[in-house]
């Protein structure tokens, strides 16, 4: 047989377990370039700045509006 549970765990004991397993919003911050909201440690989509330096070119309309 297999493994079976010996007592019946409650919905409070469940959703303590659970509790860990809920997702969180990323968190975002203003592109010192563009000021454009970004994620935080990662390279601007619409700008190509990171840290204040451009690391890479990015291609389209928003790199021609500035």
């Amino acid at each position: 047989m297999g493994a079976v549970p010996k007592h019946k765990v409650s919905r409070h004991y469940r959703g303590n377990r659970r509790r860990h397993l809920a997702l969180t919003a990323p968190t975002l911050v203003t592109c010192q370039t563009c000021g454009v909201l970004h994620r935080a440690h990662h390279v601007c989509k619409s700008c190509g700045s990171y840290r204040g330096r451009q690391v890479i070119e990015v291609r389209g309309a928003s790199a021609d509006d500035e």
